[in-house]
C-alpha cells in the first residue's frame, strides 16, 4: 500500500473521514560539500532527498492541534492549545512541530484554528539527514497551505530555522531548513548562508551516483557540543573583528584568515575558524569543479573536508572515519566525507555505478569486524522540497 494511503486510512482511523483532508510531504537532505558554514557565513551545497516526513492534515474550528506519528505509535495522540505555546524541546517529534506554529506566531502571522495531523517518516532518525528540519518544513507548508498565509518557501525556510534556534535551542544555520524548503529534483543548492542568495546546479552524475551511509550511531545535538562548535566560532570572529572589517568568517579567504589567525587568542576556537573558511573556499571550489564536468576534483574536495572536520572541528567520530576512510581505498569511490551535524549520523559518498556493489560489501565487512555495527546503504536521489502532494 502507498504510503499516503497508509497515511490516509489511520488519519480517518484516529480522526474521522470527513471534510477537507490534505496530503503533504518534506524531504530530508544531504549535503554533498559545505559543513557548519551555514552559521559561520559560507556557502553550502545540500539537495534535498526523496526520503522525509509526509503529513495527513484538516482544520479544526477550535484552538486545539492532535497529531500522532505512525512512526512513534508509543506516543499516542499528542494534543495542545496553540494559545499557549512557549519554547521548550523535550527531544520529541513534536517539539518541532509546536514551535513552527509558534514562530508563525512570533513573526506575526495569524494561526486562526488548530488541526488534525498524522505522520509518518520513512527516513532515519538521528542520522543526520535532517528529520528536524522535515518535520519543521512539514509543519510550515501544512500551515501556509492550510491557512492560507502568503509566505515564499524561502521565508518557510527562515520561520523553520528561527523556531529550531528560539523554541527547540538549537543554534542550527539556514542549510537544513532551505533545502528541505526548496530542493530541485536531479539539483543541489549552491546556497550563500549570508545573504541566501542560491543557485540550483544540476548533478550531472552519468556513471556515478550518490550514496549514504548510515552509521547507526545516533548524535544529539541540542545543547551539546554542536552550540559549543558555534560558540568557538563565534570567539574567533570577536577577535578577528578587533583587527579586520568583516561581518562573518565566510568573508575571508584562506590567505587572508592564514595571516590573520594569530590575533585569535584561544587555540581551539582558531581551529574551528580555520575549518569554516576553509571549507567554505572548498564548497565554492567543488561547485565550480562540478559545473566543469571534474569530478574528481569534486571529489578530492570532498575528502578534504572530511579530514578538516575530523581534525580541525572535531564533528567526527571513531565509527564515521571508519566508513569515510575505508571507502577511500575503494577503487571508483570518488569522495567520501561525513555530512550533517557530525557526532554520528552519515558519511555521504560519490560512487562509480559499477562499484556500488563492491563498495556495500567492502564498507559493510569492514565496518562490522571493526566496530561491531551494520551499515546501512540509500541511493541518494536528489528531490523535489516541502510541498502539498494531494
Amino acid at each position: 500500500m502507498p504510503v499516503t494511503d497508509e497515511l490516509m486510512a489511520c488519519f480517518k482511523e484516529k480522526f474521522g473521514s470527513e471534510g477537507d483532508i490534505r496530503v503533504y510531504f518534506a524531504p530530508g537532505r544531504v549535503n554533498l560539500i559545505g559543513e557548519h558554514t551555514d552559521y559561520n557565513g559560507g556557502h553550502v551545497f545540500p539537495c534535498a532527498l526523496s526520503m522525509g516526513n509526509y503529513g495527513v492534515a484538516r482544520k479544526r474550528n477550535d484552538k486545539t492541534v492532535r497529531w500522532y506519528n505512525m512512526t512513534y505509535p508509543d506516543n499516542g495522540i499528542i494534543t495542545a492549545d496553540i494559545t499557549g505555546l512557549s519554547p521548550e524541546d523535550n527531544g520529541l517529534w513534536y517539539d518541532y512541530q509546536l514551535g513552527v506554529l509558534w514562530a508563525f506566531m512570533q513573526k506575526g502571522y495569524e494561526i486562526p484554528c488548530g488541526y488534525d495531523m498524522v505522520m509518518i517518516s520513512d527516513m532515519p532518525a538521528g542520522a543526520g539527514l535532517s528529520a528536524s528540519a522535515s518535520i519543521e518544513e512539514l509543519a510550515a507548508v501544512i500551515a501556509r497551505d492550510l491557512f492560507s498565509i502568503d509566505v515564499t518557501m524561502s521565508e518557510c525556510a527562515v520561520i523553520g530555522q528561527y523556531s529550531e534556534n528560539n523554541f527547540n535551542g538549537m543554534k542550527c544555520g539556514i542549510m537544513d531548513q532551505f533545502a528541505s524548503a526548496m530542493g530541485k529534483k536531479n539539483n543541489a543548492i549552491f546556497l550563500d548562508t549570508d545573504t541566501l542568495d542560491y543557485e540550483y546546479v544540476p548533478l550531472n552524475l552519468k556513471a556515478e551516483k550518490i550514496v549514504i551511509t548510515n552509521s547507526n550511531v545516533k548524535h544529539q545535538l541540542a545543547g551539546s557540543a554542536y552550540n559549543e562548535r558555534r560558540r568557538q566560532c563565534e570567539e574567533a570572529l570577536k577577535d578577528l573583528q578587533a583587527v579586520t572589517d568583516i561581518k562573518s568568517l565566510g568573508d575571508l579567504t584562506d590567505d587572508e584568515f592564514d595571516s590573520l589567525a594569530g590575533n585569535i587568542k584561544d587555540p581551539v576556537s582558531r581551529k574551528r575558524a580555520k575549518h569554516a573558511v576553509y571549507e567554505n573556499t572548498r564548497t565554492i571550489k567543488a561547485v565550480s569543479a562540478l559545473r566543469s564536468g571534474d569530478i574528481e576534483a569534486f571529489g578530492k574536495l570532498m575528502n578534504e573536508s572530511h579530514i578538516s572536520l575530523r581534525d580541525d572541528y572535531e564533528t567526527s567520530c571513531s565509527e564515521i572515519d571508519v566508513l569515510a576512510e575505508e571507502a577511500w581505498k575503494i577503487n571508483g569511490v570518488i569522495g567520501s566525507r561525513i555530512t550533517g551535524g557530525g557526532f554520528g549520523g552519515c558519511t555521504v559518498s560519490i560512487v562509480k555505478n559499477d562499484a556500488i556493489e563492491e563498495f556495500k560489501e567492502r564498507i559493510s565487512s569492514v565496518y562490522r569486524e571493526k566496530t561491531g555495527l551494520e551499515a546501512a546503504f540509500y541511493i541518494a536521489d536528489a528531490a523535489d522540497g516541502a510541498r502539498r502532494l494531494l
